[in-house]
């Protein structure tokens, strides 16, 4: 629509945005009125329409068969439109229109903000299914008349009440039409059957919906003027209303067709079931948090005793192995306790990497330098746990074996994201300026624990790659690269 309008139209972006906030709401039009709705905009020059937004009934078959926007009419082709559009009212008279032997019933509704008409919406009613209508029928046409009404006043939609149709209740889902005062002139079964959930045993019509609702809504103490006042359709709002065994949501709409409040409609919907998935999910989450927490909790208990024990083992072997082992639970253990503090299985793995390599540092602390470059972004947690334990033994190796005794070094960490949008991948670089590796040493023959957990973990659980070869002046680098969706690893 944005590009019909500025192609084709004088119109202003604020009209445009009228515009818009007309289409968002003209679904509710177009279901009380059985029609398909067309809306034309007159061309720059003033000798053409171009339609730029096309609406189809939920409650009765379609008028058009093909697509209409972007069509171009020239004015006097249509003479509805020509004087809806200069007029600025809404125009019903004329013969039926026939269409592939369809009976078409055509009007224009002029559609106003603030003294200009800015377009005219074309209201097509399908008539081969037009049969004796029903109390429910005539409400429809009756609150579809009010609306067209408005939208030729200026006064619907209401200015800074965008709604969005995905969440918000349609006629179908529940219908209600107050009098001036808010009472109950009509309500639909669904409504009616909503009420009924709510705790409601007698019949709505002839009941003051306001204080109705305010009744069935549990509450302490006096009786809620606001829920009152909201239920009975003085303001455009959406609320809900929670009873003992259900949850309805609501939304109130005033009619002022003639610039008088009239009555109003609440469009209502049951979400008992939504809302009661949702805090079902609520709950899941927090369990899942819940688990992380206790996990990490428990696999400090764990580091702890290791280190405990490490400290009254003579054997310097002994006690290095304990500390070596107290760093890979650790590197698990910060992994859930991340997760502990999110809603989904995904992690900020930069922060982990930082907490890792301050807890890999401590091995020479002051004599080597530790650093990151580049990010590694959010991964799932089955990619973040395991890909934590290899930075933690890649880490610790390059701290313990890189340097001599003494010497001042660096440790750098790199990460670059890469791979395509449908298999991304994680390129993680790990160099050191130190001695560099012994003469035919190869990675993948070593018999070291950490090398055999790094190989085990990148090869077989991350599906990546691993390789160690001499730095690129000198030193050591090791290289990376592995999957970072867990469903694309073997």
């Amino acid at each position: 629509m944005n590009d019909l309008v500025r192609q084709h139209t004088a119109l202003s972006d604020s009209d445009l945005e009228w515009l818009h906030l007309l289409v968002s709401e003209w679904q509710l039009l177009s279901d009380l009125s059985f029609a398909d709705l067309v809306l034309w905009v007159p061309t720059r020059d003033g000798t053409r329409y171009v339609s730029v937004a096309q609406m189809r009934p939920n409650t009765g078959p379609t008028s058009y068969q093909d697509d209409m926007v972007g069509h171009l009419v020239p004015r006097g082709r249509r003479p509805m439109l020509d004087s809806a559009l200069d007029e600025g009212r809404i125009v019903r008279e004329g013969d039926p229109e026939w269409r592939e032997e369809v009976p078409v019933r055509v009007e224009s509704i002029p559609v106003r903000r603030e003294c200009r008409v800015l377009g005219v919406i074309a209201r097509n009613t399908n008539l081969l299914t037009v049969r004796t209508p029903s109390r429910l029928e005539l409400t429809y046409l009756q609150s579809a008349s009010d609306l067209a009404q408005m939208i030729a006043a200026g006064t619907f939609p209401f200015p800074g009440q965008q709604v969005d149709m995905d969440a918000s209740p349609r006629a179908g889902d529940g219908l209600i039409r107050l009098d001036a005062d808010g009472v109950v002139q009509y309500a639909s079964p669904n409504a009616l059957s909503a009420y009924h959930r709510l705790g409601l045993a007698a019949d709505l019509v002839g009941h003051h919906l306001g204080q109705t609702t305010a009744e069935l809504a549990p509450a302490r103490g006096p009786v809620d003027e606001a829920l009152v006042k909201l239920a009975s359709g003085w303001a455009p709002r959406e609320f809900e209303v929670e009873g003992a065994d259900g949850v309805i949501q609501l939304r109130a709409i005033p009619l002022k067709p003639k610039g008088t409040h009239i009555g109003s409609l609440v469009l209502l919907r049951d979400v008992t079931e939504l809302r009661r998935r949702e805090r079902e999910l609520i709950t899941k989450d927090a369990t899942i948090r819940e688990i992380h927490h206790r996990v990490k909790n428990n696999l400090q208990t764990v580091a702890a005793l290791l280190r405990l024990q490490s400290r009254r083992m003579d054997s310097e072997q002994g006690r290095e192995a304990l500390n070596e082992a107290v760093r890979r639970v650790g590197s698990i253990a910060i992994v859930h306790e991340t997760l502990s503090q999110n809603l989904d299985e995904r992690v900020e793995f930069d922060e982990i990497a930082d907490r890792v390599l301050a807890m890999v540092a401590e091995i020479s602390p002051g004599r080597v330098t530790a650093r990151r470059t580049g990010r590694f972004g959010i991964l799932d947690a089955e990619v973040a746990t395991p890909l934590s334990m290899v930075l933690t033994e890649v880490l610790q190796n390059a701290l313990e074996h890189a340097f001599d005794q003494g010497e001042q070094g660096v440790v750098e960490v790199g990460a670059v994201r890469g791979g395509s949008r449908t298999e991304p991948r994680l390129l993680v670089t790990v160099r050191d300026n130190g001695r560099g590796l012994p003469e035919g040493f190869d990675p993948h023959r070593a018999g070291n624990l950490g090398l055999q957990i790094v190989r085990t973990l990148v090869e077989g659980e991350l599906g990546g790659k691993f390789d160690m070869v001499p730095g690129p002046e000198r030193g050591t680098q090791v290289i990376l690269d592995v999957p970072v969706c867990a469903e694309k690893r073997s």
